[in-house]
């Protein structure tokens, strides 16, 4: 019988924006509670965590304002576009995130969703901590000078 092959991750939406607008200090990754419709919703790839947030409630740990667009082909079995969803993590990794975001200021921000090799839904986080705009110029000088270094040595040979 021949060996199953491990599927790739499958990225399906990614929020390039968290790295820009914070310091991120840790990530973890985070199991996600979805309907069928869902899940079926985001094997097409369209969904925005752009503007979502993750927060630590009642003991459990919520993926707010997350978009996942209705699947056309589920009529009367659709699913609310921006609702609440439950994140699954360790009960060590919630109090950890937990401490991170009330004691020390920090924010759970979603960094990408995507389906991992076992082809479960899965969030990765990040703690981080909100940059401020010297900081943003600062890391974008930085990258301009990475931009040009490696030009210039390319030019030189």
């Amino acid at each position: 019988m021949a060996e199953k092959q491990p599927r790739p991750v499958k990225l399906v939406a990614e929020n390039r924006r968290a790295r820009h607008d914070y310091f991120i200090e840790d990530d973890l990754e985070a199991g996600i509670v979805l309907e069928g419709s869902e899940v079926k919703s985001l094997r097409t790839g369209k969904a925005n965590i752009a503007e979502s947030y993750a927060s630590v409630e009642g003991g459990e740990l919520w993926l707010i304002n997350g978009y996942i667009p209705a699947y056309s082909q589920a009529k009367a079995f659709g699913h609310d576009e921006r609702r609440r969803r439950k994140l699954l993590v360790s009960r060590r990794e919630l109090a950890k995130l937990w401490q991170g975001t009330a004691r020390e200021g920090m924010t759970l921000v979603p960094l990408s969703l995507y389906f991992n090799e076992k082809g479960r839904a899965k969030l990765k986080l990040g703690v981080a901590k909100g940059k401020k705009a010297p900081d943003k110029r600062a890391t974008e000088a930085k990258r301009d000078w990475q931009r040009q270094k490696a030009r210039l040595m390319r030019e030189r040979g």
